[in-house]
């Protein structure tokens, strides 16, 4: 009857047969295709940053660098840098040198003293220094052990030109008198004053950075002197321009796995301003840090500046190049030098590798970041936490998550676009915690000093509600407007005679 039924109302029962057939094929290949999604793409998920199959080619029987030093130059990817070394010590409880604010007591020269918890040379053992400091190696190497890896970073003095005056335009007295960039460069000892303060930006901040003269005049030997100098304290010098080159130097020189310097660009500036103005061509998005604590706070919309012009003729430029000719002399040097090991290292395989990076960084890119990882405006990042801070008159960039993250995965991923400031502080609070305020008794008030408003906010050395013991108060871009408290970090009184801080009390005996 059925047999009937179907073949005089259906259709043929080879039909019928087929149809069966179909839908019992796709049902089984959308079972196999969610059983498929289960087992492939959750678990790379969880081992994203673990498995030894993403680490690239072996580095043999090397041991991983654990005390490492990077002098943290202005406006050449350092903070994109810093932030690989936050990373690696962070995920293997290493011991930072951490300043007592955000910097370490630049830009006067270094201090060991400046170091938060530094009681004398080896009294307690640093693994990472990376915070912007005046380079001095004999104060530094109160710090750091005697087998610390010593690198840095240098860039066209041009393109870190046209960085140094849309940061510090409002800052650099310099900068501040020039309407443009290309006006400043076509008569800089108009507007340059030495004495002023922080017009160490407007000239050879590279040699500056280092330790040196800036201000010194020009010529072949003293150059030469310069350069000899940085080469025996530095072990390698990276190239800004060629990024991702020096990262794979720089992951073979410490025996780090290649997650170590896959990274995300931090801190990047607008090159294309939303609300117009007038911005010229820029060489990079490389930039360093945004020191300033809320800069721009409640400001109203009709006194907001225009973004800086930092358009250039090609006779600008080269004026900009004899202006800072102390920084075009070691730039030039140590970027054959970088080239030298770029051969030594093997064309070929230096290409492998740094496609392997790339690859590595689209790929956490895709996993961890919103819109496949494009920056975005620091108002726009729902997360308060991970925005970076304003300065002066350019944008600086964030990233936001990818929502829906295992834990896991969200930490890391959150480490690698954690800005720099709140890196620092949470850090700082991971190694001087803070002991827990005690219980009121019942009917016991607080003390004045211990109340909270209810509309108070967080400072930006605040991370989790538990700020960060810094003493140091940034109030301009990257101290530009800096006033410094000179206490050390568990609150004594420190005074400076001929720039060594001496705590109070202790009579002619230096901090320890």
């Amino acid at each position: 009857m059925l047999r009937v039924l179907v073949c005089g109302r259906v259709g043929p029962v080879w039909m019928w047969k087929a149809l069966l057939l179909f839908v019992a094929i796709a049902f089984a290949g959308q079972l196999l295709g969610v059983m498929f999604n289960k087992s492939s793409v959750q678990p790379a998920s969880r081992s994203l940053f673990s498995s030894p199959d993403t680490q690239g080619p072996s580095l043999g029987s090397c041991r991983p660098h654990a005390h490492v030093m990077f002098l943290k130059t202005h406006k050449t990817a350092s903070s994109t840098v810093l932030n690989m070394l936050y990373r690696f010590g962070e995920e293997r409880d290493l011991r930072f040198a951490l300043p007592l604010g955000y910097q370490l007591g630049y830009p006067l020269p270094f201090n060991a003293h400046r170091v938060k918890g530094y009681r004398g040379p080896r009294v307690v053992e640093f693994n990472i220094m990376g915070n912007h400091m005046r380079f001095n190696k004999p104060e530094v190497e109160k710090v750091m052990p005697a087998d610390t890896f010593y690198f840095s970073i240098v860039r066209d003095p041009v393109a870190l030109a046209e960085s140094s005056f849309a940061y510090y335009k409002e800052v650099a007295p310099a900068f501040r008198k020039a309407r443009g960039l290309g006006e400043f460069a076509d008569d800089p000892r108009k507007y340059y004053d030495p004495r002023l303060r922080n017009n160490h930006y407007a000239r050879n901040l590279l040699w500056f950075d280092f330790g040196l003269d800036h201000n010194a005049n020009f010529s072949a030997a003293l150059a030469r002197r310069g350069e000899a100098t940085i080469r025996r304290a530095f072990r390698l010098i990276l190239v800004s321009e060629y990024f991702d080159q020096s990262m794979v130097l720089l992951r073979h020189a410490l025996c780090w796995p290649l997650d170590a310097v896959v990274s995300f660009s931090l801190n990047a500036r607008q090159q294309k301003p939303s609300g117009g103005g007038g911005g010229g061509g820029l060489g990079s998005s490389w930039v360093g840090k945004a020191a300033a604590v809320a800069a721009g706070v409640g400001v109203r919309r009709s006194q907001v500046k225009a973004p800086p012009d930092l358009s250039l003729t090609e006779e600008q430029r080269e004026k900009l190049r004899e202006w800072n000719a102390l920084d075009w002399h070691l730039y030039n040097a140590f970027n054959e030098t970088f080239w030298e090991d770029v051969d030594r290292f093997g064309r070929a395989r230096m290409d492998r590798e740094v496609a392997l990076l790339r690859t590595r960084r689209e790929v956490l890119a895709r996993v961890c970041l919103r819109d496949g990882g494009k920056p975005v405006e620091a108002h726009r990042i729902r997360d308060k936490a991970i925005r970076p801070f304003q300065s002066g008159l350019v944008k600086i960039l964030g990233y936001e998550l990818q929502p829906g993250l295992d834990n896991a995965t969200r930490q890391a991923c959150l480490r690698m676009i954690r800005p720099e400031i709140q890196y620092k502080d949470l850090l700082d609070g991971k190694q001087f915690p803070r002991p827990q305020p005690a219980q009121a008794q019942p009917g016991q008030q607080q003390s004045p000093g211990q109340q909270q408003s209810p509309g108070q906010q967080q400072s930006p050395g605040q991370v989790g509600g538990a700020s960060s013991r810094t003493v140091e108060r940034l109030t301009g871009a990257e101290g530009g407007g800096r006033t410094v408290e000179d206490r050390d970090w568990d609150g004594n009184q420190l005074i400076r005679n001929n720039q060594t801080l001496v705590r109070v009390g202790e009579g002619k005996g230096r901090l320890r």
